[in-house]
């Protein structure tokens, strides 16, 4: 306390001095500024709680935060404003789902969010136009061969063609269900039919007589029995015969069932990570029937990539008929030279660069030795030189094919 009264002590001198007009204009506002800090002292004084500007200064900071939170929290339960600074957003089930692409349980909409990105490597089948155009002659044949293999109304359609993972597509099979595997023996890969429990049943229940308007039974938990998987087995040759018939126009090619399996492990024909194209077929007989798929992965269809390609059957891509035929016609009318080679003598450069009018160049031939006849590099027939009327001529008397080089010669040999 004693410092602080020194302190406006001095102010009240300096007023006093200043008053008095007998300190200078620097003088007098040196004290106004002792006596401003004077009664800030003596106002820190007078608090006598005994804490420094730093204290303080943290006690008023700390005071304010209180406040500021009580204030909050009387909002929140009031029903007021969102806090500052607070997040009180909390998402739902649906929107995490929506979030993470895991919504769409059909399989049928397009994939979104995180799954869209994992999924973005897979191709579309959208950039194989013919491949829509195979399936759809598929379809009108197949409802054809049904109706003639079950003597029934059958109708076959297709609900969607889609590219997926080979592993997720094993994973997502509903079982019990029959996987055949088959071979394309024209393009050297295999692909997949699977036939779900709800069509081998209708399939059985018909073939054998069932009546209709009852629904087939089932039996769930045993194995099927032979007679199934052969009634099944039928199903599948008449599906593959069709699938051929409908590739003939692009790319002729026999399907081939090799085996029929019950557990997906088995019937593993690529890998897990490979993409694929699932084209899923819906079978109705009146009020029994089922889903079809048929697996074809990439690596399968990769021999007739460029064909599928296509935007319609035929469309060459790069190349104009007209003017193939143009060019291929005035080919035949091109002139090009033809060399009467007598002999051929090798010579040094330098001998060559030693040349000059007047030099000889012997040759080793005689009359009756053989003219080759070249265009280009090539040799394409043998002859004798001769005369006929003033003119020199060579009478051909042999063909020369094309020479086959040295690592054809060390392959043959």
């Amino acid at each position: 306390m004693s410092d602080a009264s020194e302190e406006v002590a001095e102010a009240t001198e300096a007023e006093e001095a200043a008053n008095s007009g007998e300190m200078s204009e620097d003088e007098r506002l040196a004290a106004e500024w002792a006596a401003a800090e004077g009664e800030d002292g003596g106002e820190g004084g007078d608090g006598g709680d005994g804490m420094s500007e730093e204290e303080r200064a943290a006690a008023e900071w700390e005071s304010m935060a209180d406040e500021e939170g009580a204030e909050g929290a009387e909002g929140a339960e009031g029903g007021g404003g969102e806090v500052p600074g607070q997040a009180t957003r909390v998402l739902d089930q649906d929107e995490i789902d929506s979030l993470l692409g895991f919504g769409d349980d059909d399989g049928g909409g397009e994939t979104t969010g995180v799954m869209a990105i994992i999924n973005s490597a897979l191709v579309s089948y959208e950039r194989l136009p013919m491949l829509e155009v195979v399936f759809d002659r598929l379809v009108r044949m197949l409802s054809t061969s049904l109706r003639n293999f079950t003597s029934d109304n059958v109708e076959v359609s297709l609900d969607n063609i889609t590219s997926v993972r080979f592993g997720d597509y094993l994973n997502s099979i509903p079982l019990p269900a029959m996987l055949s595997v088959f071979i394309a023996e024209e393009w050297d890969n295999y692909g997949l039919v699977t036939v779900d429990s709800s069509l081998i049943y209708s399939i059985v229940d018909v073939l054998l007589g069932g009546r209709r308007g009852t629904a087939p039974m089932r039996i769930e938990g045993r194995p099927y029995t032979t007679i199934e998987r052969t009634l099944v087995s039928r199903l599948i040759q008449v599906f593959l015969s069709d699938l051929s018939s409908a590739f003939d126009p692009l790319s002729p090619v026999i399907f081939r069932s090799e085996r029929l399996e019950t557990n997906p492990r088995f019937a593993t024909i690529a890998r897990p990570a490979n993409a694929a194209i699932l084209t899923r077929l819906r079978i109705d007989m009146e009020d029994r029937g089922g889903k079809l798929d048929l697996l074809l992965p990439y690596a399968t269809l990769e021999p007739v990539r460029e064909l599928l390609l296509q935007m319609f059957m035929g469309e060459k891509f790069g190349r104009d008929s007209i003017w193939e035929n143009h060019l291929a016609k005035e080919l035949w009318s091109t002139d090009v030279a033809i060399d009467a080679v007598l002999d051929r003598v090798p010579m040094s450069l330098g001998s060559v660069l030693n040349l000059k009018i007047g030099d000889h160049i012997p040759l080793n031939v005689t009359d009756d030795s053989d003219i080759e006849m070249t265009c280009g590099e090539r040799v394409l027939f043998l002859g004798k030189m001769g005369r006929k009327g003033r003119n020199i001529a060579v009478r051909l008397f042999e063909e020369v094919g094309p020479k086959v080089d040295e690592f054809a010669e060390e392959e043959l040999g």
